[in-house]
C-alpha cells in the first residue's frame, strides 16, 4: 500500500496523513479491493482548471479530478483536489472545511472503486458511500 500526499501551487492541508491513509485503506478493503498506489495532489483552482481543460476538455472549476490506473482489484490512481473549491463548497454546504475535504478525499477513492456520479441515481449511491465512509473515519479517529 502506498498513499502519497503532494502539493501543486498550494500547501498540503493540515491533515493527519497516517489516519487518512489508514481510513482510505479500510474503505478500499471493505469494498473487496486493495490499494496499489494512490497519489493525492492538493492544488489551486487555477491549476485544476487548467488540468480539466487539457485532459478532459471541460472548461469549469471542480473540486477533484481522478485519474484511474486500477487493474483488477488493485486500486491505483492520481487524485487532484482543489483546496480553493473545497473551501468554497464547505461554505456553500454549511459544513466544516475538513469535513468537506475528507468527503472529497474519499470521493476520488470511490471513483477508483467503480462508483460513478453521472446520474441522479448514481449521485445518491455516491453520497451514501461517502457518508458511510465518513462514519468509519469518525469511528477510527
Amino acid at each position: 500500500m502506498l498513499i502519497t500526499y503532494n502539493s501543486c501551487e498550494t500547501e498540503i492541508p493540515a491533515i493527519d496523513q497516517k489516519l487518512i491513509s489508514d481510513w482510505v485503506n479500510r474503505v478500499v478493503v471493505n469494498n473487496g479491493s486493495e490499494i496499489g498506489e494512490i497519489n493525492y495532489y492538493f492544488c489551486s483552482d487555477d491549476y485544476l482548471l487548467q488540468m480539466n481543460r487539457e485532459h478532459l476538455n471541460h472548461d469549469y472549476f471542480t473540486d477533484i479530478i481522478t485519474f484511474d490506473y486500477t487493474v483488477a482489484n488493485i486500486i491505483s490512481g492520481d487524485l487532484f483536489i482543489s483546496v480553493d473549491t473545497v473551501k468554497d463548497n464547505a461554505e456553500d454546504y454549511k459544513c466544516e472545511y475538513f469535513e468537506e475535504l475528507h468527503r472529497v478525499i474519499i470521493h476520488g477513492v470511490l471513483h477508483l472503486l467503480g462508483i460513478d456520479d453521472k446520474t441522479d441515481e448514481d449521485q445518491e449511491i455516491m453520497t451514501q458511500k461517502e457518508d458511510e465512509s465518513l462514519v468509519l473515519l469518525s469511528e477510527i479517529h
